[in-house]
C-alpha cells in the first residue's frame, strides 16, 4: 500500500489498543487524538505526483487541531508524559515550518521532520497507560485531572505524576 508505513500502523495500533484497554481518561483521550490525527492526516495529504514538494497545507491544518487538543490535554490532566507528548508534536508541527522557509528542502527531508516525531508520541501513551496502571494498584486510584478547587471533598493522592 503506497503511502502507509506498516512499522508504524503497528505501534500506533498496540499502543493506542493499550490505552484504550487499560489507561485512564488522559491515556484515552490522547489514544483517541493521536488515532484520529493519524487517519485524517490519511485524506489531508496531497496527491502523490505534488506530495512534499511544497508545504502540505491539509496536513498542516491536521497537525494544528492536533497540537491544540494536545495542548488542551496537556493543561488539564494530572500527567507529566503529556507535556513531552505535546512537546513532540510541536516538534513535528514545526516541520511545515520549515518547508514554508525553504521551499528548496527535499521532500523527503520535510517528510521525515513532521512524520518521526509521532514514533515517541505513541510510546510515551504506552508508557504514560503503563504508569498509570502501576499507581492504580499501588495506590488504588490515579487521579486523571488536575482540580485547583478543593471544594470536590477528595484527598490528594500523592506519588510521581508520569
Amino acid at each position: 500500500m503506497r503511502g502507509t508505513n506498516l512499522y508504524f500502523d503497528t505501534l500506533l495500533i498496540a499502543c493506542c489498543g493499550y490505552a484504550w484497554w487499560r489507561g485512564g481518561a488522559p491515556e484515552r483521550i490522547a489514544a483517541t487524538i493521536l488515532f484520529g490525527g493519524v487517519l485524517l492526516t490519511h485524506f489531508a495529504y496531497s496527491d502523490w505526483s505534488r506530495r512534499w514538494s511544497s508545504v502540505e497545507e491539509g496536513v498542516l491544518a491536521v497537525d494544528l487541531l492536533v497540537l491544540a487538543a494536545f495542548l488542551a490535554l496537556a493543561l488539564s490532566a494530572e500527567r507529566f508524559w503529556v507535556l513531552w507528548m505535546t512537546a513532540f508534536h510541536l516538534i513535528g508541527t514545526t516541520g511545515h515550518l520549515v518547508k514554508l522557509a525553504d521551499v528548496t528542502l527535499i521532500p523527503w527531508g520535510y517528510a521525515f521532520m513532521i512524520a518521526v516525531p509521532s514514533y515517541p508520541i505513541c510510546l510515551l501513551i504506552a508508557l504514560g497507560t503503563w504508569k498509570h496502571r502501576q499507581r492504580a494498584m499501588r495506590l488504588g486510584a490515579d487521579i486523571s485531572w488536575s482540580n485547583p478547587s478543593a471544594s470536590s471533598g477528595r484527598g490528594r493522592l500523592t506519588g510521581s505524576i508520569g
